[in-house]
């Protein structure tokens, strides 16, 4: 099974944190995964990778864009993205130039498309721009992906189905 990740950059704070880092753990022992898909994003996209790394799966990186890290706010979240990186099976460079809502939501689509599951930590909100976790899990759904959501703000688990 290969499952992709799409969710928040800010997961609002570290206990929060903690609740979604339990939560993608126990999702993801209970499936036969043997691939991960996450475009590196900070929050719920790093946590997902870092959890298959201690589980020994492997995961492919979808980098939306050309200086892609431009976008992390200091060098601590750039040297914990360029690891992962490294350790990713595979990385998929999308032939966007530079960050843009755009190449965000086509990293997110592209993720929707390639996996058989899509877990979305997601607060259950409207998107607030283009490529957001909330556009992300509206693509799923009208491919008819099976997804999974972690609401952060509620502290469920919820069965997404299909659309």
């Amino acid at each position: 099974m290969i499952i992709g990740i799409t969710g928040h950059r800010s997961l609002g704070g570290p206990a929060t944190e903690a609740w979604v880092r339990a939560a993608l753990t126990d999702e993801i022992a209970q499936r036969p995964i043997h691939r991960g898909l996450s475009s590196l994003a900070v929050g719920a996209d790093q946590l997902f990778a870092e959890i298959l790394i201690s589980a020994h799966i492997e995961f492919e990186a979808v980098i939306p864009c050309a200086g892609y890290e431009a976008t992390f706010r200091d060098d601590v979240e750039r040297i914990r993205f360029y690891h992962l990186v490294a350790r990713a099976a595979t990385v998929h460079r999308l032939p966007f130039d530079a960050p843009s809502e755009p190449a965000f939501l086509a990293a997110g689509a592209w993720i929707a498309s390639h996996c058989d599951l899509l877990i979305a930590v997601w607060n259950g909100l409207p998107a607030r721009g283009i490529g957001g976790t909330a556009e992300v899990v509206a693509l799923a759904q009208t491919q008819g992906r099976r997804w999974l959501h972690i609401d952060p703000v509620r502290r469920t688990i919820g069965d997404g189905g299909k659309a």
